[in-house]
């Protein structure tokens, strides 16, 4: 299987996860439609912090060799709403996507995920999350609120083993990249 192969079916389930989370109908709690976060407001509506946001132009050449990956980025387009940006390495595929109308907490409850722990990153909401099906798979994604949006930073291993910690190699990524990230 060649690694382009591989790429395309992480990418593909990746998305098709994602899309799944963001066509979900959150319930919040006692079962109403909702999901627990405010409906958007025209201040985060359209996310005008993300508009702009160029996620094949979003990494510097030493954010991407710390990381693992190299190279030029390979636009992702299966969904018009979360554009990203997949770089290859060695290991593994690290792929930047940004989404202006989610949330780190409405990607919580509308998504289906194997887990999905929140954190604070520097004052930003935050999660690790691993999409439904795919624990022990060697792929995790870190999504930081970003620009009235969200931004998702994803590893995916070449195989399931050539990442051991997924979930703590997308953080260090989020982590050296977030004082960049739109507020």
């Amino acid at each position: 299987m060649t690694r382009r192969y591989r790429l395309l079916i992480s990418v593909a389930s990746g998305v098709a996860l994602l899309g799944l989370a963001a066509c979900s109908p959150g319930k919040a709690p006692g079962g109403q439609p909702g999901g627990g976060e405010p409906a958007t407001t025209s201040a985060n509506a359209g996310a005008p912090g993300l508009k702009d946001f160029d996620p094949c132009a979003f990494f510097t050449s030493a954010d991407l060799s710390a990381a693992g990956v190299g190279g030029q980025g390979e636009k992702i387009e299966q969904l018009k709403f979360e554009p990203g940006c997949s770089y290859e390495g060695e290991d593994r595929l690290v792929t930047l996507y940004k989404n202006e109308q989610e949330t780190v907490g409405k990607y919580q409850t509308d998504g289906k995920w194997d887990s999905y722990e929140r954190f604070n990153l520097n004052g930003r909401n935050a999660a690790h999350a691993v999409a439904a099906g795919s624990s022990g798979r060697g792929i995790c994604s870190v999504l930081v609120d970003a620009g009235g949006g969200v931004v998702q930073i994803k590893v995916s291993g070449i195989t399931k083993n050539d990442v051991p910690d997924p979930c703590g190699e997308a953080e260090k990524v989020a982590r050296q990249v977030e004082s960049r990230l739109p507020q």
